[in-house]
């Protein structure tokens, strides 16, 4: 037998939401599971258990049980589901595959309960096994299927795999490939954003809402919230629940959640820290299917809270509630047909097309404030807290597909899952704008790094580097995040970069003019034609130029006569109106004339934007409802706002790529290279021997320079001999990172005398400041001149994973500074970008009298590298330094590389 405590896969347990929104979990079959199993064997109808054993099994008892719970998580493998059922947690389904004598094949079979059909645990249960199995070298699952057995059909070929079947007797024999195509990864993704916006539909939309802790005591949280959920005008049914009171704002109240004569979908908990986990149990076994945990004294209290909180989370999973918070402020939503006010915030915002998630309450209290009065529209708020359950990635995918909302708004302090956030802003941003603010980003102490990756990969960068991949926008403060929402909202995309800018003051279009060029836009000069229309129109001698300054004379009427032309001209992409409020021009005519012109930029798909100095928010004569003209206090902010705009439109547009399938690579011989450097070495992390690295790096085409090690210094000059000059010496040591601080480096030595001199130089060197215990000889190799030096390495990050990174290298790469970072995994046109967007990209191109570099050849490199981490999950830290791109078509040259395993 095998003994769980030892091999128990514990990555392979794991929360599943199914179709109808409520939760399971998913796990390894246990040796202890044997009553259960049982149990579940006895539950199934005469039917199912013929369609899961093509016959009539007769009855099992406990050895057969047993035989069944017996797995070695390799050649054979079973997963369970399991339920909450009163106070038992009961196996509910089983998938178990075996494998089949030719390795690569394994036979798979599943059941599930008769009450659980339809609810998409089948799916589930392939989903995780293709994992296991993948995971152990099987690359095909293979079944047979009674022909009567439609369901079960039906669930294995919606999966998303092909399937081969033959039809013999009765019975299908199928054979399944498991290799995650795209196709799979597609069906998986779309059945995850289905089950997720079921269950977010209970918290966001409930039809009944019992707030446990509604209280009579003014300005206490329990009588701020029920009080806002009723003058919100709620148009479900609201249960207040308190054991001491009769009735609560003439509601009848209930001592209990399980008094309550009704159906509950959500439960708002307000009640103090030491019953929430008494009254969340009560909840699940009442039948509720989501609750908000306004209280605090969780993880944010320390260990004592963090333990209270799984202990929450665990509860709610159990019984398949979602769960919003704990320490969170509540939620929000305007629709007409819900108007729930959920939360402490006394202002109810209006109807709008903003959706909002903040993670913190005092933030999201200040944000509806903000909102309010920029009078902005909201379609929901939610406060998250401290994300126990319900995160950004499940509101983002409801938010995807509902209709009120436009514009996503995010205040981030943390990430959960920011690989399955990166997946999934990838996929709602191509469809509706995502505006990140994220607190935090200056944390001091970052990671304690012993690579150039690990130093220079600090969580600012990080954090960028993610927004980008997932076409998100990210604003540096709160006043920009609504800046940038106000133009969103309400405006067209602009199709690109040209502004026009019209005022009736010189100084601020200059510096309207100026914004704009610090921020990327360009102002194009006027078309003659435009320009012999704008002449009639104006009585005065003005300069007819962009920005047109219209002065302080200008009419009412020149203001909309101007903007009507501007509309027309298709050199121009967005304009902005700069009006500075004077004696002379009334300001409601101006607003009134901006309202009569905004249509026709709607219709044109461009952009109008305002700035009456000193005034801020959307104003009722700008516009009507769903097409106001946004309007700032400064010129400043109006075309930051535009800019971060036309940010989106190229990020939207942009191709995606894909992730290159490289041929060639041998990944049986790295796998063993790498587990025979695991078995030989007790030490975690430990460096990888510099002859293993060239073995390693030659499994995967990486062009390093030949490098031979040697412990003296007649070696040295010996292997350099034979290497050719001129050579390279260097330090070979496994603790010190950084060769050249310790004058670990020795260039350009041209006989093997200047060798045995660099081997005894760099020995004296590390005597004369006590580490000579830490020369493990020197490496030895052939001297690669000309080239652009660049870096590339890995660093595995806690939050994000591996990180992949890119920028101008050698000794100077930690002061310059000029890197960009990448999630991995890498697609082709990521290491496009990574290569030309560093502040010093020209470099490439040749600089003063230098050839153009093999720019095809580092993208290739960085490929390669994606391709080795994918492959290589041990890999904890990684440098190339310096890597030597050569002249186009000459490739480049791994000259220094360090690899960290764990």
């Amino acid at each position: 037998m095998v003994a769980k405590e030892a091999a128990y896969p514990s990555q392979y347990e794991t929360e599943v939401l199914l179709k109808d929104g409520s939760r399971m979990l998913l796990r390894p079959i246990r040796q202890d599971d044997t009553e259960r199993w049982l149990a579940f064997y006895q539950r199934q109808s005469e039917q199912t258990k013929y369609l899961r054993f093509q016959r009539d099994p007769g009855e099992m008892g406990l050895e057969d049980a047993r035989r069944f719970c017996t797995v070695d998580y390799k050649n054979t493998f079973a997963l369970v589901g399991e339920v909450q059922i009163g106070q038992r947690r009961e196996i509910i389904a089983i998938g178990r595959y075996y494998r089949l004598p030719n390795k690569r094949s394994a036979r798979v079979v599943f059941a599930i309960e008769d009450a659980y059909h339809g609810k998409g645990i089948g799916t589930r249960l392939i989903e995780w096994l293709a994992n296991a199995a993948r995971d152990n070298g099987i690359a095909f699952f293979e079944g047979d299927v009674l022909a009567e057995n439609e369901r079960m059909m039906a669930v294995l070929k919606d999966y998303g795999f092909h399937i081969d079947s033959e039809l013999k007797g009765g019975v299908y024999h199928v054979t399944i490939p498991i290799a995650r195509s795209r196709r799979v990864e597609r069906k998986e993704a779309e059945r995850e954003r289905l089950s997720t916006v079921a269950s977010i539909r209970h918290v966001l939309a409930p039809r009944s809402v019992a707030v446990i802790g509604a209280s009579r005591q003014p300005g206490s949280l329990g009588q701020l919230v029920f009080q806002n959920i009723m003058e919100g005008g709620f148009t479900g049914v609201v249960y207040p629940v308190n054991p001491k009171a009769d009735a609560i704002m003439a509601v009848k109240a209930y001592p209990s959640i399980l008094d309550v004569p009704g159906d509950v979908d959500l439960a708002v908990i307000i009640v103090p820290t030491p019953l929430v986990a008494k009254v969340a149990d009560e909840c699940g076994q009442k039948g509720v299917r989501a609750i908000i945990v306004i209280t605090d004294g969780f993880r944010e209290r320390g260990p004592e809270g963090a333990a209270r909180e799984e202990e929450l989370r665990d509860i709610a999973l159990g019984h398949g509630m979602r769960l919003v918070g704990p320490n969170c402020m509540g939620l929000i939503n305007t629709d007409p047909e819900v108007r729930l006010n959920a939360s402490f915030s006394s202002i109810y915002p209006p109807r709008g097309n903003v959706a909002f998630l903040s993670q913190s309450g005092a933030m999201g209290l200040v944000i509806l404030e903000y909102a309010n009065e920029l009078n902005m529209g909201i379609s929901g708020f939610v406060s998250v807290g401290n994300r126990a359950d319900i995160s950004s990635n499940d509101l983002l995918q409801y938010w995807e597909d509902d209709p009120a909302t436009r514009v996503i708004l995010l205040y981030l302090e943390s990430f959960g899952n920011p690989r399955r956030f990166s997946r999934i802003a990838k996929r709602v941003s191509s469809r509706k704008p995502i505006v990140v603010v994220k607190g935090g980003s200056t944390l001091v102490g970052s990671r304690a790094a012993s690579s150039h990756t690990g130093a220079l990969a600090t969580p600012e960068v990080v954090s960028d580097a993610l927004f980008r991949q997932a076409g998100i926008i990210r604003v540096d403060s709160i006043g920009e995040l609504f800046d940038v929402a106000t133009l969103l909202s309400h405006q067209p995309l602009p199709k690109g970069k040209r502004l026009v800018i019209v005022t009736n003051g010189g100084g601020p279009g200059i510096l309207a003019a100026d914004a704009s060029e610090q921020r990327g836009l360009t102002l194009p000069e006027l078309s003659s034609a435009t320009a012999n229309k704008l002449r009639p129109l104006i009585k005065r001698d003005i300069r007819v130029g962009n920005p047109l300054d219209l002065t302080g004379s200008v009419t009412p009427e020149e203001f909309e006569g101007s903007l009507r032309i501007m509309v027309e001209d298709d050199n121009v992409d967005a304009v902005l109106v700069v009006f500075v409020p004077a004696a002379v021009v009334d300001s409601a005519l101006v607003e009134e004339y901006i309202r009569r012109v905004s249509p026709l930029y709607q219709r044109r798909g461009k952009p109008l934007l305002a700035c009456f100095m000193g005034q801020r928010g959307f104003k009722a004569r700008l516009g009507k409802a769903g097409s106001y003209v946004p309007c700032y206090p400064f010129p400043e902010d109006a075309v930051s706002a535009l800019a971060r705009a036309v940010e989106y439109r190229e990020l939207r547009e942009k191709p995606r790529g894909a992730v290159p399938r490289i041929k060639g690579i041998r990944r049986e011989r790295a796998r063993h290279i790498i587990e025979k450097a695991m078995g030989q070495n007790k030490q975690r992390p430990f460096w990888l021997p510099t002859d293993k690295i060239v073995e390693l790096l030659d499994c995967y085409g990486i062009r390093i320079v030949g490098t031979t090690v040697a412990r003296s210094a007649d070696e040295a000059a010996s292997l350099a001999a034979k290497t050719g000059f001129p050579a390279v010496v260097k330090l070979n040591s496994s603790t010190i990172t950084h060769k050249t601080d310790v004058g670990g480096v020795m260039l350009d030595l041209n006989s093997e005398g200047e060798v045995r001199g660099a081997f005894k130089t760099i020995k004296d060197k590390l005597t004369a400041i006590g580490r000579e215990s830490e020369m493990e000889g020197v490496a030895v190799q052939r001297m690669i001149t000309g080239g652009v030096e660049i870096i590339a390495g890995v660093t595995q990050d806690p939050t994000f994973g591996p990180l992949i990174m890119f920028g101008l290298g050698g000794v100077q790469a930690e002061l310059l500074k000029d890197i960009v970072l990448r999630l991995h995994p890498l697609t082709e046109l990521d290491a496009s970008e990574m290569v030309s967007s560093i502040k010093m990209a020209r470099i490439f191109e040749g600089f003063r009298g230098a050839p153009p570099s093999d720019v095809q050849a580092a993208q290739d490199l960085l490929l390669r590298l994606s391709a080795m981490v994918e492959d290589i999950p041990q890999i904890a830290e990684l440098d190339f330094n310096p890597v030597k791109v050569m002249a186009k078509g000459e490739g480049y040259w791994v000259v220094d590389a360090r690899i960290s395993l764990k």
